[in-house]
């Protein structure tokens, strides 16, 4: 497995816009790509639902630090 990761350290406004920018992108692409799944009536998502409150969180203009990591598994998706 191999694991990616980035740290986004919040020291500024400009560096807050930018993760906010970043997060609402982020949980605007899953939202759509589940509902492509579930169709427009879809439930919440465990996973929609986490985003959504770090979503909220960027929205309030703070220093702080965002932390992404991608655990890649070995394999390739069943067909």
């Amino acid at each position: 497995m191999s694991r990616y990761e980035a740290t986004f350290e919040v020291d500024s406004r400009a560096d807050a816009e930018a993760v906010r920018l970043l997060v609402e992108r982020a949980y605007d692409a899953l939202r759509e790509e589940i509902r492509d799944v579930y169709g427009e009536d879809a439930p919440p998502v465990g996973t929609l639902e986490a985003f959504e409150a770090i979503r909220d969180a960027t929205r309030r203009s703070a220093p702080g630090t965002l932390r992404v990591r991608y655990d890649q598994r070995d394999g390739g998706f069943e067909r």
